[in-house]
């Protein structure tokens, strides 16, 4: 930790370093697009994407979820995206999975979350969807953080601002599918698979 603060606390060195940089920043902002990932720490979209402050506006939670409209009427995640869309302008949404997911892993194995209930109660917005449904070949956790990815996007597209957007082909909605031990970015396309690139 005291790693990060000493660089925290010498950070003003470098944004005085960067000339009229971080100053533009303050005039406003406007990103090229809204990333919504998990709060995983090894997932950074800003590292994974090489984008610089101001370039991407990020929408962080537990297993990247994007709560069904009727729970979010209050909730940060739809705060975010309405701001996002509807105030900077916004054309474009990701949603990013990741391999090694601790939220898709517990929903996998079914593990006691009596524990954590906040954990279990945020799990449960997306337990009823994901359950049973990542049957098939391969590594069951990817397929289920894939098939979750999936779920996120048709959940982003009921959305009265995303609905809009997308009605007047104003909005593109993107899934990404991010391998935490290699890097690889498989991206979902027309085809309803995730191909690495």
């Amino acid at each position: 930790m005291q790693a990060l603060l000493d660089h925290a606390r010498s950070f003003h060195r470098q944004v005085a370093d960067a000339g009229d940089t971080y100053r533009r920043l303050a005039d406003g902002q406007s990103p090229q697009a809204l990333v919504i990932s998990c709060s995983d720490s090894r997932v950074v979209p800003a590292h994974i994407t090489g984008a610089r402050p101001g370039q991407i506006f990020e929408l962080r939670n537990a297993g990247n979820i994007v709560p069904p409209r009727w729970a979010a009427d209050a909730s940060g995640e739809m705060a975010t995206i309405e701001y996002a869309l509807d105030v900077l302008g916004i054309r474009d949404v990701v949603v990013c999975g990741h391999s090694h997911c601790g939220a898709m892993s517990a929903l996998a194995s079914g593990r006691d979350l009596s524990l954590l209930p906040g954990v279990e109660a945020w799990l449960s917005l997306v337990r009823p969807v994901l359950a049973h449904r990542a049957d098939g070949d391969g590594d069951p956790l990817e397929r289920l953080v894939q098939l979750n990815v999936v779920h996120q996007l048709a959940t982003l597209g009921s959305y009265p601002v995303v609905r809009r957007l997308l009605d007047g082909d104003d909005l593109r909605l993107h899934g990404w599918y991010y391998r935490v031990d290699t890097g690889v970015l498989h991206e979902l396309g027309e085809d309803g698979a995730f191909a690495p690139h």
